[in-house]
């Protein structure tokens, strides 16, 4: 049943033929050293015992006249899990671990890589063939390895925080996704900081997008600089923003004049503001990734997501190796490389 479920898991089939099943069994009852019959009595015993495992177990079940699946997805991913698990050694465990790293990046396994931690005795190798084979897929893109570079700068400005790895991602998904800004700064309880540089991200995306020239515009983009100077700390960038909050129009003006400033002043002023902001704070860099980087930025994401998921799952990783991994999540190969070397 394992194999049956691991070569057709691995093949994306969920639905099999009687015949296919029925090959499995006897190549299974075949190589049984108490096995001794005759080739046409092997069909007649897989069958039989195809119809026994259906009315007895339950695990396959007849969805259409000789077509068979699981009964539940979950036995099919149990069992995928087990015949990874149960290699007869060291070396066979190795290559079939090997084998279910390749799916990092497909969400149809993420069930059996949880499982499969589960089950093993020490899942220390696992997990590290899985950060390893999540490092590589952004490993040869030179503009991918900057932005985690930026991330990781970024992230050793924050004292305060003890594992670096929740500051690089939070700034990594900050930067990749600046129209949940808002929704961070909610969130944001780590530090301080964060939150000041969530709430700058978030006011610049606002200057961008909203170019609404009345009073009650300039009232609220001068509250918002209001809001942001109780959370600055650093002399230099307090004093800066606060200039450039003096230079907004006065909220009393006429209509006329407000629209003149926004024609003559506005887009100047923004792009000081981005520019001060990414001096004093690092954040808001113009990354502007193609298609096929973003595609790989989520399956980089959502990787690293699934090997926290397997090291707070139920598995048995030594206390070393967990703090290896997540010291050095998120982290640029040269990051890694000269971790090494140390």
């Amino acid at each position: 049943m394992s194999q049956l479920a691991a070569v057709t898991f691995e093949q994306g089939q969920y639905f099999f033929e009687q015949r296919v099943i029925e090959q499995y069994i006897e190549d299974y009852l075949r190589n049984l050293p108490s096995v001794t019959l005759e080739p046409e009595e092997f069909q007649l015993e897989s069958e039989a015992i195809l119809k026994s495992i259906e009315a007895q177990h339950g695990l396959l079940t007849e969805r259409a006249r000789g077509i068979f699946s699981f009964s539940y997805l979950v036995f099919q991913e149990y069992l995928t899990a087990r015949k990874i698990v149960a290699s007869y050694n060291l070396r066979a465990l190795e290559q079939a671990l090997g084998g279910l790293v390749s799916h990092i990046s497909d969400p149809h396994w993420r069930e059996v890589f949880l499982l499969t931690a589960a089950m093993l005795r020490s899942a220390d190798s696992m997990v590290q063939l899985m950060k390893q084979e999540i490092d590589a897929l952004v490993a040869q893109d030179p503009y991918l390895q900057e932005f985690l570079m930026w991330a990781s700068e970024k992230s050793q400005t924050i004292p305060s925080q003890p594992k670096f790895a929740t500051s690089r991602a939070f700034y990594l998904a900050l930067a990749n996704s600046p129209h949940t800004a808002a929704n961070f700064a909610l969130a944001t309880t780590l530090d301080q900081g964060m939150f000041l540089d969530a709430a700058l991200d978030h006011l610049l995306l606002e200057f961008a997008i909203d170019h609404s020239q009345d009073f009650a515009y300039v009232n609220a983009c001068s509250e918002a600089l209001n809001n942001i100077l109780t959370m600055v700390l650093d002399a230099g960038f307090y004093k800066s923003v606060q200039q450039l909050k003096d230079q907004l129009p006065p909220s009393s003006q006429n209509q006329e004049m407000l629209r003149k400033w926004w024609k003559t002043h506005y887009c100047a002023w923004v792009e000081q503001l981005r520019e001060m902001i990414a001096k004093y704070r690092n954040i808001n860099h113009p990354w502007e990734f193609s298609p096929e980087q973003q595609q790989v930025l989520q399956r980089y994401y959502d990787a690293n997501q699934l090997l926290i998921d397997c090291l707070n799952s139920n598995c048995e990783i030594t206390k070393a190796i967990r703090q290896e991994i997540e010291a050095t999540l998120l982290l640029p190969q040269k990051e890694l490389e000269d971790r090494e070397w140390q």
